[in-house]
């Protein structure tokens, strides 16, 4: 069992930067991969990006060059970096794992675990 908590979101101005924190607990994290998605009101929540164990990263293509996934094994937490926001990045973001092989990064349904999300808005 994997818990995860997501924290870092808040309101920013267009342009600005934040930068989110996934923190798991209860197993082993490095073997894990993450992914995060968000979700806006009145919309399904959509894949923004993730990062295998390897540290390989991919991103949806509306946030390729702004946004940065990492990860820091020693302290079980992976990291959202998110610089030039834009307004339609206003969502609640959630992190989510998985350790399972052979799985779609892209699909919600491949991850177990899920935080609780963190909203963050982005003002024009």
């Amino acid at each position: 069992q994997v818990q995860l908590v997501e924290s870092g979101g808040g309101l920013v101005q267009a342009g600005g930067s934040l930068r989110l924190s996934c923190a798991a607990s209860g197993r082993t994290f490095s073997s894990y991969f993450v992914g995060w998605f968000r979700q806006a009101p009145g919309k399904e929540r959509e894949f923004v990006g993730a990062i295998r164990w390897t540290g390989t990263t991919y991103y949806v293509g509306s946030v390729k060059g702004r946004f940065t996934i990492s990860r820091d094994n020693a302290k079980n937490t992976v990291y959202l970096q998110m610089n030039s926001l834009k307004p339609e990045d206003t969502a609640v973001y959630y992190c989510a794992a998985d350790s399972r092989y052979g799985r779609t990064l892209e699909a919600r349904s491949t991850y177990a675990y899920w935080g609780q999300g963190t909203q963050v808005t982005v003002s024009s």
